[in-house]
């Protein structure tokens, strides 16, 4: 059951391009951020679409894989794990930050709305 500790899956569209910045010793650190969508029908019979937006951060290979393969819109599936952080802000005030880790990744195509599968 270990494996299933602290995993999270999504499936959802890039907000903007991989932000990359190298960090000590040549290694590099990107950031995404992943919409997820939820639709439902309310009491008055409308779909409601509810947007979520995922902050992903990857590390040293994972982040140049990121860099190479992901853009603004793009359709992805990822994996990783859930960390919650604080630090303390410019103006001295504890911030928190909730943030996937990601692990792995595939970028992919749409053959209708609801079915998304795997790019070859």
């Amino acid at each position: 059951m270990k494996a299933l500790n602290n995993n999270v899956r999504l499936i959802g569209n890039l907000g903007f391009d991989p932000e990359v910045r190298e960090i000590a010793k040549g290694r590099k650190v990107a950031r995404i951020s992943v919409a997820t969508n939820d639709s439902y029908i309310d009491a008055a019979g409308e779909r409601i679409t509810d947007t979520q937006w995922h902050t992903v951060v990857a590390w040293g290979k994972m982040a140049e894989q990121v860099e190479r393969l992901l853009s603004k819109g793009a359709p992805v599936m990822l994996e990783g794990r859930l960390v919650h952080r604080s630090y303390a802000g410019k103006d001295g005030a504890k911030r928190y930050v909730t943030e996937i880790v990601l692990s792995d990744f595939k970028v992919i195509a749409y053959d209708s709305p609801d079915r998304p599968k795997a790019a070859a």
